[in-house]
C-alpha cells in the first residue's frame, strides 16, 4: 500500500467526515483480516468511499461500474482503490475472475447487489450475481446497511451536514441444499440474503423486503469469522 494511496484516502476520508456525520461504530464487526463478501444496498455515490475510507487500511476492494473508468477523477480514484469494473447487463466473466484472486488473497470485496443506486433509500431487488461468487468460494458474507444521507446533495446546497449510519449484520452462508442451484433458485438465494440487509435498516426503508422472509430464512445459515490481527 503506497504513501499516495494512503494520504489520498485519510484525504477523502476527512473531506467526507465534514459532509456526513459518519456512525461507523458498528465496523468494529468487520475483522481485520481473512476474506469476506460484503453485500450491502446502494442509495447513492457515498457508501463506497465512505466505506472503503473508513475500513482503512484494510484490504479492500469493490465491484464499480465500468463507466466509472471514462471519468478522469472517479476513473483515477476507482484505480487508485484497486476496484474492480463491472460491466453491468451481462455476466461479465472477468470482473468475477478478479474478485475470485481478491478473495484468495484475503481481500474484502463489496458488492451492492442492487446493482444501481435507489436514490430514495428503499430497498430494490437484489441480483442473484453475487450469489455464484459466495457459492463457488465459500467465504462468508457479512450484510451491511447504510442510511440516512439519501438527500446530502440538497444538505450539502444548504451547507448543512448529513447523518450517514452504518450497521453491520452477522455473517452468515448461503445454504441451498439439495436443489439445484438453476436461475429460479440463485434469485431466492438473492432474496435471502437482501433480507439479512434488510433486517439492518428501518423498516420504513425496506423496500420490497418489508415482509418476512418465510421460507427464504432457510436459504442463509450463521457462521463465524476469525478476527486475527
Amino acid at each position: 500500500m503506497s504513501l499516495i494511496h494512503s494520504a489520498v484516502t485519510l484525504a477523502i476520508r476527512g473531506i467526507l467526515q465534514v459532509v456526513c456525520r459518519i456512525d461507523a461504530e458498528q465496523l468494529h464487526r468487520v475483522p481485520p483480516s481473512g476474506p469476506l463478501i460484503v453485500v450491502v444496498n446502494h442509495i447513492n455515490s457515498l457508501e463506497v468511499p465512505i466505506i472503503y475510507s473508513q475500513l482503512h487500511p484494510r484490504p479492500l476492494t469493490a465491484f464499480v461500474k465500468a463507466e466509472t473508468w471514462d471519468k478522469p477523477l472517479l476513473g483515477g480514484l476507482a484505480r487508485l482503490w484497486d476496484a474492480i469494473p463491472l460491466r453491468r447487463g451481462e455476466a461479465d466473466s472477468d470482473a468475477f475472475r478478479v474478485a475470485f484472486r481478491a478473495l484468495d488473497e484475503h481481500r474484502i470485496v463489496v458488492v451492492a447487489p442492487e446493482g444501481t443506486r435507489s436514490g430514495h433509500g428503499q430497498l430494490q431487488r437484489g441480483l442473484p450475481g453475487v450469489v455464484l461468487l459466495a457459492l463457488r468460494s465459500g467465504v462468508p458474507l457479512l450484510p451491511m446497511a447504510t442510511y440516512g444521507a439519501e438527500d446530502y446533495a440538497a444538505n450539502l446546497r444548504r451547507l448543512r451536514r448529513s447523518d450517514f449510519t452504518i450497521k453491520v449484520g452477522e455473517p452468515f452462508l448461503l445454504a441451498p441444499g439439495d436443489r439445484r442451484v438453476d436461475k429460479h433458485q440463485r434469485q431466492r438465494l438473492a432474496d435471502a440474503m437482501m433480507y439479512r440487509i434488510a433486517d439492518l435498516l428501518p423498516p420504513s426503508q425496506r423496500g420490497v423486503y418489508a415482509n418476512e422472509p418465510g421460507e427464504l430464512a432457510s436459504l442463509t445459515v450463521a457462521t463465524s469469522l476469525t478476527r486475527s490481527a
